[in-house]
């Protein structure tokens, strides 16, 4: 019998291209294979097992005779390629209108808006990378103590802050203020605080405060079916804000991926029952994003070398699911995240091995499997593939 899933995500370890990724200009993208090649390969022997590099339409890695997992590739029915979109989906919500993006910056009514409502004066207001926006306002945003302002292909209002000028909870504050302005047309899937430390142009670095403001999700998702068995919920990383605290029992923020993966296993190792729901960032918001294949490849082997912590502390009653959310190919042109399929592997004492689960059509499969795995109510979206692993 399943008692628990341990469900970690690695955020925006992509697997190729999908068909319709000309649309969002990434076709060609391959998170995870493209960081293979350029890596001279990567050492991720437990990933492999698992039967990473078995999934139909794999690339670069390799394949094993006997995986000790079971595994598939999904792809995203939602509009979109970010982080709500993709999560959404794999919980069971299906987004078939994009949210709002601005190639241009926000519009002068939102920004006029934002000022007055916050009282403060803005910079920057346009797509940009995080990193290089703090480099190239960070000494004015010193100067003026003006928060900076900016987007990126995602539909997100971001909002970074010098920890010593604006301090952490003054700008949580103006970050709920965005939240709750933005609404209507403008209602962008998330408002980001980006909080840094540094003194000068070329020493700034964000750091572990970012808070994520997401919308709720429209309807239930597999996290509200799980809390309404009373059952945990645990959310580790930015899961929690994600769904706005929707579905949630119990949560924690990480300080990195290593940070995330300790505070998954002490989960594990206690006497929970129900999910335990972990978001591993740092692929996407430190690599991915900042075009550092090398440091993504090192930080998938860093993952891989404590997989066998994660399975040791597993119990018999136990499953665990590790799959991505979107890609975010270091590798392609630009900063952005790509239209991408991801991968999905699953271990547990409770299921059947070598099991190829092929290419599905949807994430939100993910989450109508676990909902039948722990005995829930069924979601709005996706088809279990459950009878097919279990033994």
């Amino acid at each position: 019998m399943i008692k628990r899933v341990i469900w970690i995500i690695l955020d925006s370890v992509g697997m190729g291209a999908m068909p319709d990724a000309d649309k969002y200009g990434d076709a060609g993208s391959n998170t995870i294979a493209n960081v293979y090649k350029k890596s001279g390969g990567l050492q991720i022997p437990h990933l492999i097992q698992l039967g990473l590099g078995n999934i139909e339409g794999m690339k670069e890695l390799p394949k094993i005779n006997e995986p000790v997992g079971c595994y598939a590739r999904l792809a995203e029915k939602s509009n979109g390629k970010d982080t709500i979109t993709g999560h959404w989906e794999m919980a069971g919500i299906i987004t078939e209108r994009p949210f709002p993006t601005y190639p241009d910056g926000f519009p002068k009514e939102v920004i006029e808006a934002f000022e007055e409502k916050a009282g403060v004066k803005t910079l920057g207001n346009k797509v940009a990378s995080g990193t290089e926006i703090i480099d190239e306002l960070g000494e004015e945003h010193m100067r003026t103590g003006y928060p900076i302002v900016y987007t990126s292909a995602d539909s997100v209002f971001q909002i970074a802050a010098h920890e010593e000028v604006i301090p952490i909870e003054r700008l949580y504050e103006i970050c709920s203020i965005a939240r709750e302005l933005l609404t209507g047309e403008h209602q962008v899937a998330r408002v980001i605080a980006r909080p840094f430390i540094g003194e000068k142009k070329g020493s700034f670095i964000r750091t572990a405060n970012r808070r994520d403001y997401a919308i709720l999700p429209p309807h239930e998702t597999i996290l509200d079916k799980i809390k309404a068995k009373n059952m945990d919920v645990i959310a580790i990383g930015k899961i929690n804000d994600i769904f706005c605290g929707q579905g949630t029992t119990e949560h924690l923020h990480t300080q990195d991926n290593m940070d995330g993966v300790d505070k998954t296993i002490e989960f594990i190792k206690k006497d929970n029952r129900g999910l335990i729901f972990t978001n591993l960032v740092d692929f996407d918001s430190k690599w991915g994003h900042r075009n550092n294949y090398e440091a993504y490849g090192k930080g998938l082997e860093d993952f891989d070398s404590r997989l066998p912590e994660i399975i040791a502390a597993m119990k018999d009653g136990d499953v665990l699911m590790i799959n991505s959310d979107h890609g975010c190919d270091p590798t392609f042109p630009g900063t952005d995240h790509t239209r991408e399929y991801i991968p999905f592997v699953a271990y547990g004492k409770g299921l059947k091995q070598n099991v190829d689960l092929k290419t599905r059509d949807s994430f939100a499969d993910i989450g109508q499997t676990i909902g039948e795995l722990l005995g829930t109510e069924k979601i709005k979206n996706g088809i279990s593939f459950a009878k097919e692993i279990i033994l």
